[in-house]
């Protein structure tokens, strides 16, 4: 056991010298060779190191143009998706003509996507990444990835619809009840066949009864008026919900103390 170890790590090293050498020489084809080796390997981070190297001495061959090619897709491979961004978003302005672009394009957008964070942070990227998927389906609009586009659309588009959902509820829950009701009013306008709308409808008629009841006496009126509207268009779109009960002790209650 210990043998192998120890060859394990002499292999290491010699590896390692290797690669140093390739990488502070000066032949090219040589580096071109170790590169594709090491990306054939998997040996992403090492390959970039050379993949670099050879696009700037020989830019405009077709050695360059793969190996600018291959930078991006070994960043990408690596989960290192902004950078994988830069370079494949760049390789269709370096090489317009590429039989590659409409796979190097969808690539680039992919990044945006996997760059998307939980529902619960901040969803500018998940703005940026639905923008790219859209701006990539208008550029090849009969693309063969249309299928999975629009999966992922859909999905980025119900990681935004949650996170609005949260904050009705953490509105709710906080008893800020003007701010869960307005928020309602906008997630139902902005998404009118959510998965979450009967949940939504409900937290904005209960939020408009408590808004209502802690109301100055100027604006009760009208508050109340609302809560009713608010509870029969609930009721014309979810007759037989779990809620409806609850709700309409809510209005029972306005009624009671007009």
């Amino acid at each position: 056991m210990q043998i192998k170890f120890i060859f394990g790590i002499l292999f290491f090293c010699v590896s390692c010298s290797s690669y140093n050498k390739v990488v502070k020489g000066d032949n090219y084809a040589q580096k071109f060779e170790t590169a594709n080796s090491l990306y054939e390997e998997g040996e992403f981070l090492r390959s970039i190191v050379l993949y670099e190297q050879i696009y700037q001495h020989a830019p405009k061959t077709g050695e360059g143009e793969l190996a600018y090619y291959r930078l991006g897709q070994s960043y990408y491979n690596s989960e290192d998706y902004y950078m994988a961004a830069y370079y494949l978003s760049s390789y269709v302005q370096r090489f317009p003509y590429s039989s590659k672009n409409e796979d190097v394009m969808f690539m680039a957008a992919l990044c945006n996507v996997n760059n998307s964070p939980l529902p619960s942070l901040d969803q500018s990227e998940t703005n940026e990444a639905i923008n790219s998927i859209q701006m990539f389906v208008d550029r090849y609009p009969d693309t063969k990835y249309m299928d999975s586009c629009n999966q992922i659309i859909d999905r980025l588009r119900f990681k935004l619809e949650t996170k609005d959902y949260t904050h009705v509820t953490l509105y709710s829950k906080t008893e800020r009840y003007r701010a869960a009701v307005a928020s309602a009013v906008i997630f139902l306008e902005n998404y009118p066949g959510s998965a979450y709308t009967e949940e939504v409808f409900y937290l904005m008629v209960k939020n408009s009864y408590y808004l209502t009841i802690n109301s100055i006496e100027s604006k009760k009126s009208q508050r109340i008026e609302d809560t009713y509207e608010r509870l029969r268009n609930f009721v014309a779109v979810f007759n037989d919900s779990k809620y409806r009960k609850e709700l309409e002790t809510y209005v029972n209650r306005l009624e009671t103390n007009k």
